[in-house]
């Protein structure tokens, strides 16, 4: 199955949707909401019925959410229930991460009475969700080499930092999950290195996630009002304990409303194009880099500004390289979401 972005993906069961279609359950799990939607499938094409969002931690579980949902819109039994998760799916179950909960595919089957269930890694769904996108859901950094085909890499930073795979037969693409955001952050400039510890103090372990995760902003904003004695203006004290201090910061970046934000996401950006690169050389991604997760559409403007591209090529001899990668921000809100509904509606059950 592909769309005009050119990116056949590999679903196992599109000729055994029936003629009548099929009613499907789609959620996106994630540590702060929840996404869950009602889909209609048929051999050809997915189709949005009904569609909210809930706290994930206002819920003592996920099957609680899904019998919610379906007594909210006074929902029949679906067909089938597939989910994203945010956290790796090992038998059947997975602990989400930044949440206390843990979810297995009998729990949801015994709650809801549906029998074919699935549940993937989140980033993996967002990868399915490429089926969904075409050319005005995505902004283009790099043109790239577009005949080079290959893997693709998906670094999507929200709550967390998600990445995954999506590997090139030479036909189709079949999208794997990773825990690439929890390998360790590896410092560069003395400001790194100082930066490093100021996390270390905090956290132990550095991961990129930490830094590059939603609330790494809010951190790495802690750290430089310290390092450069900043004086908060009274509009930004006020706004970053009313709200999301993270996307406060992110925000006055963007309209260059103060110093100090603007440099945060100077040392965000610079972060994302290096753990974007590490992917892409590990991947091998010549098929493509996607950013996706919560993160890059809100901060587009940023990062079609040069310091993305400059740091996403500064690597160990392999410029070259990176400089064929077709490098695409996906707009598209919910594209787990949609992913969830395709391989509901089209990829193997899980057992």
């Amino acid at each position: 199955m592909t769309n005009d972005l050119q990116v056949p993906l590999s679903f196992s069961r599109e000729s055994q949707v029936p003629e009548q279609g099929l009613k499907i359950i789609a959620a996106d799990v994630g540590g702060t909401k929840t996404n869950m939607a009602l889909f209609e499938a048929t051999k050809t094409d997915v189709k949005l019925l009904k569609e909210t969002s809930y706290h994930s931690s206002q819920y003592h579980s996920f099957p609680e959410m899904i019998l919610q949902f379906m007594n909210e819109f006074k929902l029949n039994t679906p067909d089938r229930i597939c989910a994203g998760v945010a956290g790796p799916v090992v038998h059947g179950s997975v602990s989400i991460t930044n949440l206390p909960e843990q979810m297995s595919l009998q729990e949801i089957r015994n709650a809801t009475g549906v029998q074919d269930v699935s549940l993937l890694n989140d980033l993996e769904i967002t990868a399915y969700g490429l089926a969904a996108l075409h050319k005005e859901d995505v902004i283009t950094l790099q043109d790239g080499d577009a005949s080079l085909k290959g893997n693709i890499a998906i670094n999507a930073p929200g709550t967390g930092l998600g990445q995954c795979g999506i590997f090139w037969d030479g036909n189709l693409y079949h999208p794997f999950p990773t825990e690439g955001g929890h390998c360790d952050f590896s410092p560069r400039t003395e400001l790194d290195f100082q930066l490093f510890h100021f996390f270390q103090n905090k956290y132990g372990i550095v991961s990129w996630e930490r830094l590059i995760g939603g609330p790494g902003i809010h951190d790495i904003y802690l750290f430089l009002k310290e390092l450069r004695n900043h004086q908060e203006p009274e509009w930004l004290r006020q706004a970053l304990q009313e709200k999301d201090p993270s996307a406060v910061i992110s925000n006055a970046a963007v309209e260059n409303k103060d110093a100090v934000c603007t440099e945060v996401m100077e040392h965000y950006v610079r972060y994302l194009a290096r753990e974007s690169s590490n992917l892409v050389l590990k991947m091998k991604a010549t098929g493509g880099l996607f950013l996706g997760g919560g993160i890059p559409p809100k901060i587009a403007p940023l990062l079609q500004r040069e310091i993305f591209l400059k740091n996403y090529y500064d690597c160990d001899r392999m410029g070259s390289l990176l400089r064929d990668v077709p490098i695409k921000v996906i707009m598209k809100e919910k594209t787990a979401l949609w992913g969830a509904a395709y391989y509901g509606a089209y990829g193997a059950a899980m057992n």
